[in-house]
């Protein structure tokens, strides 16, 4: 079985014939686009002798529904089986390069918050991205988009029960943290150089109670300005970060463009 679907945006069209050239089917560009990125697309396609249509802008509008597309739409055939899913869990842990980081999203609704998050995730070297089945945003063209290439390299796993999949990464071996803003602690007083899952509730409702009770440690982002509370997205990228700097300092992480 293969499931077929849309991808709109340089970036994330650039990151499927990157990443996932057998899967893109063919292309649909803005006939008057002409600059320097969409001529590197293009060169890439042709490589692949991928086919590609130029069309009118409102071509592209129609076909994608809005006008977000930046000219290039691209159609994409994948196996279902290919779609990364909760058993696959237990190896990417254990395969982790260094101590496993996952991000965990409960209930986050918004397809940008979700692309955003997916893009912070891929540059703090998360290994997965887990997410509840119902009352979530999948990866829909939207995520994928604001995502920026990030959608087709991080695991995106979708679970039945979250609760439960929280439970079984504790055996494995993880501490789950969540961010809760009336919590005593800050992030900055936990330790993220074990393996660790930083779990972040939905936009404004924050973590549900069953997940909050399945965290080890809560743990708040101290906020000097007036405002309560910070975008979903925001939040999981100051949390990530803080991973990123104490593993650092440990000596837990490597750079890539280094070794680049």
């Amino acid at each position: 079985m293969a499931r077929s679907e849309w991808i709109y945006g340089l970036h994330a069209v650039t990151a499927a014939l990157r990443h996932d050239s057998a899967g893109v089917q063919e292309l649909w560009v803005e006939r008057q686009r002409h600059d320097a990125r969409l001529r590197t697309l293009l060169e890439a396609a042709a490589r692949q002798t991928i086919p590609v249509h130029p069309v009118e802008r409102t071509e592209l509008d129609r076909l994608t529904g809005h006008s977000h597309h930046q000219g290039v739409l691209a159609r994409c055939v994948r196996p279902v089986e290919e779609q990364w899913t909760e058993p696959d869990l237990p190896a990417i842990v254990q395969t982790a390069a260094g101590p496993a980081l996952l991000l965990v999203l409960d209930g986050v609704q918004d397809p940008h918050n979700l692309g955003a998050c997916l893009r912070s995730a891929d540059a703090a070297g998360v290994q997965a991205v887990l997410a509840p089945v119902d009352r979530a945003v999948g990866l829909t063209p939207t995520v994928r988009k604001v995502a920026c290439g990030a959608a087709e390299t991080v695991p995106f796993i979708q679970v039945n029960n979250l609760a439960r999949t929280l439970r079984a990464l504790q055996q494995q071996g993880l501490w789950l943290i969540g961010a809760a803003g009336e919590s005593d602690k800050t992030l900055y007083e936990m330790d993220f150089t074990a393996p660790v899952a930083i779990i972040l509730g939905a936009e404004e409702k924050g973590l549900r109670r069953l997940t909050r009770d399945c965290c080890d440690h809560l743990a708040r982002i101290p906020m000097a300005g007036s405002v309560e509370s910070l975008n979903v997205s925001v939040a999981a990228g100051i949390f990530l970060f803080e991973a990123v700097r104490q593993r650092w300092e440990n000596g837990k992480l490597i750079d890539k463009r280094q070794q680049d």
